[in-house]
């Protein structure tokens, strides 16, 4: 199958996923042509979540350096959590966060086994158990930069 009609309707199913469970959805014209944004955006009530998605039943799934930094740039004037959403047949969906993507010669990426180790899933992030991993990280970030 055409990589780009793989990933189109990748995209329209975890589109559908979130819709599904209350969140407002939004497709980036152009996703999977240009890099200047994340391909799907999420929100529900404050909280806004932002995907580039990859449907590769690879090893690893890799970003290029200029979309990466578009990415950063992305969550650095958004504020929102921005994750590389990596579809594996038959396994679901993986959510790796961009600290969480190796810096290789031309590009970032994570492995399969990376990706499932972490095992940040589709469920998780409906649930909200990034947020508090989140909130918790920044609240330690604070004590710590008060000490």
């Amino acid at each position: 199958m055409h990589r780009y009609v793989k990933g189109a309707r990748s995209e329209r199913e975890l589109i559908n996923e979130f819709y599904n469970n209350d969140y407002s959805v939004m497709r980036a014209a152009g996703s999977g042509v240009n890099s200047l944004s994340p391909d799907i955006i999420v929100f529900k009530g404050a909280r806004g979540m932002a995907f580039e998605c990859k449907a590769w039943d690879k090893s690893t799934v890799s970003i290029e350096v200029e979309k990466f930094e578009e990415l950063k740039r992305w969550k650095l004037n958004s504020g929102m959590e921005t994750f590389i959403a990596w579809r594996m047949n038959g396994r679901g969906w993986f959510f790796i966060r961009l600290d969480e993507m190796k810096k290789a010669k031309k590009n970032y990426t994570v492995t399969r086994r990376t990706a499932t180790a972490i095992n940040r899933t589709l469920s998780s992030l409906i649930k909200g158990e990034i947020v508090a991993q989140v909130r918790e990280a920044a609240t330690a970030a604070s004590e710590l930069a008060d000490a």
